[in-house]
């Protein structure tokens, strides 16, 4: 099975094949073995007006899984959009953790205090994306900024019922 994703400036190709799970595999329950490709090619234009050059860059990446579903109840498309679907969740939390909170770059490192912080922006971002109810903004980071703005709609936020 192939698809082709061209979004985001990026155009990538997955191609994925499945095999029964040969007995050797040391997984108990596993019932296939699947391959996953990934090429994805990203074009850019240089600086330099109508005349500028094009730069193409291309990576490919295989990811190789164990599937306890036999194949006569997922078919690889069905895999395929399993594994599709579970990074659109990871990305959701993840991505506005690495890139609103910067969570990389915090310097707390020592006891409980990264599982608290960690905790905290995910309540953070829970909240925000289940009560907070506000036309003006469009997204996290700006619903963050609008709160560090008015303190008071934090609070409203954490005390209204």
């Amino acid at each position: 099975m192939s698809g082709v994703d061209a979004s985001h400036g990026r155009r990538v190709r997955r191609t994925i094949k499945a095999v029964q799970a040969p007995h050797w595999v040391g997984f108990p329950g596993a019932a296939q073995v699947l391959q996953v490709r990934r090429t994805r090619t990203t074009t850019k234009r240089q600086p330099g007006g109508k005349n500028s050059k094009r730069t193409t860059r291309r990576t490919t990446e295989v990811v190789y899984l164990v599937c306890s579903v036999p194949m006569q109840d997922a078919q690889p498309e069905q895999v395929a959009a399993w594994i599709q679907g579970h990074w659109s969740i990871e990305n959701r939390l993840h991505w506005v953790r690495d890139v609103i909170y910067d969570e990389d770059r915090h310097q707390l490192r020592t006891g409980s205090g990264p599982q608290v912080m960690a905790t905290l922006r995910n309540l953070a971002i829970s909240l925000i994306r289940t009560v907070y109810d506000d036309p003006t903004t469009t997204g996290i980071a700006s619903a963050n900024r609008a709160m560090t703005r008015k303190p008071t709609k934090a609070i409203k936020l954490l005390t209204t019922p």
